[in-house]
């Protein structure tokens, strides 16, 4: 390693050096790497970004955000003159923000350690942040990914999938979520307020760019063979489910929602047609039996309709996500008043159906009933009564996430 670094002393002509801390906002660009024992490569690309500064007359910084290496990665970094900055707390999300924040530049852009990405080629970046993009994101499908640069399962199935959820999911314009060279404005990043510290960081980065409606733009990048010996640190099922479930967890309209009023309109259409009387269709008769499991339908709808509001009420008060106007809107109509009013009618409801099944008990008796009369009573009762109270405690829960927000 003292052979490769004294060679990229040499051969490097002095880059553009950053100017004192007193005049930080000087410095137009900071490239920021984050490091986790990466003696193989990190010196490559380190020559790279310095090499980029320099030829192009960019007034900028090299960063490296070291997570705790302990194979000299830091002594390389020093010895050819980049500022490293030490991140004590784990995970690829805590590097980078830690280097992030002690970036003295206008533009960040980030890239891996791994030599998989040409620090040397961060033109493109620049000049699309200069034009006033607030993220621009490189897209390793349109520059090019070389022969075994990328398995096969990540290019034609993980990375197509959670790029398509993404795209759906959160309306982002990026057709490669997960490239890890990328750049920002560094009033932007703090706008987008990113708090998770792990492999999610990248894709949080792009769902609040979308979800606040930021500038975001692409740029052809080329992915090259990964240049260390030992695996990466990336997991191929486990970071791919991480990464799902961060899409999931931060959409609660297709978690909860969506799935939700699916649910809940397919079951009250279904009861209205059975409550009346039985059904037939072709050879097959819809009784009271298919009632019940309608019943059972509104009543997980409900919930999970429930489950999106109290998910995006509490995202929003802890900052993973941006508020919605459209929920404020519709939380000064939907008050706990209004929700108390609908759930004590929808028990009242349950309460008089309830007592009608009781009565037709009585007459007969408080013997055996025929049920497929009995239950066109009871089930709407009970769904009545069900709802009435989630309605009730719903609304106490929600006006106590809504105190929290506030």
């Amino acid at each position: 390693m003292q052979s490769t670094a004294h060679r990229v002393e040499t051969m490097l002509p002095e880059a553009p050096r950053p100017l004192s801390t007193s005049q930080p906002t000087s410095l137009e660009v900071s490239i920021v790497i984050p490091c986790l024992n990466e003696a193989e490569t990190l010196g490559a690309c380190i020559e790279k970004a310095r090499h980029f500064l320099y030829e192009h007359h960019i007034a900028g910084e090299v960063i490296v955000a070291d997570n705790g290496s302990t194979d000299g990665s830091q002594e390389i970094a020093t010895r050819l003159g980049v500022r490293v900055v030490y991140i004590e707390g784990k995970g690829y999300g805590s590097a980078l923000m830690g280097g992030i924040v002690a970036a003295h530049g206008q533009y960040i852009i980030m890239g891996d350690a791994d030599d998989s990405y040409d620090f040397s080629t961060l033109m493109p970046f620049v000049d699309k942040l200069r034009s006033g993009y607030d993220l621009v994101m490189g897209n390793r499908f349109n520059g090019g990914i070389k022969p075994g640069a990328m398995p096969p399962l990540h290019r034609y199935l993980g990375n197509p999938i959670l790029t398509w959820l993404g795209r759906l999911f959160f309306s982002s314009p990026c057709g490669d979520f997960y490239c890890g060279l990328r750049g920002f404005r560094k009033d932007a990043f703090a706008k987008m307020d990113l708090r998770t510290t792990g492999m999610e960081f990248a894709s949080e980065m792009v769902v609040k760019a979308s979800l606040l409606n930021m500038l975001i733009a692409e740029v052809p990048t080329t992915l090259s063979p990964d240049g260390r010996s030992r695996p990466p640190h990336l997991s191929t099922w486990r970071d791919g489910w991480r990464g799902l479930r961060f899409l999931l967890l931060y959409s609660p309209r297709w978690l909860f929602f969506y799935p939700g009023v699916f649910l809940l309109v397919a079951g009250l259409l279904c009861g209205f047609w059975l409550v009346v009387g039985p059904r037939t269709v072709g050879p097959i008769t819809f009784d009271v039996h298919t009632l019940l499991y309608a019943a059972t339908a509104i009543l997980l709808g409900f919930q999970a309709i429930t489950f999106a509001a109290f998910t995006k009420i509490f995202a929003i008060s802890e900052g993973l996500l941006p508020r919605d106007p459209r929920l404020d809107a519709l939380f000064r109509i939907i008050t706990l008043e209004v929700g108390l009013l609908i759930g004590i009618v929808l028990v009242l409801f349950g309460l008089g159906g309830s007592a009608w099944a009781v009565s037709a008990w009585g007459q007969n008796q408080f013997g055996s009933l025929d049920p497929f009369r009995i239950m066109r009573i009871v089930v709407p009762s009970v769904v009545c009564l069900t709802l009435g109270c989630q309605i009730i405690f719903s609304s106490f829960f929600v006006s106590v996430l809504g105190l929290n927000r506030k």
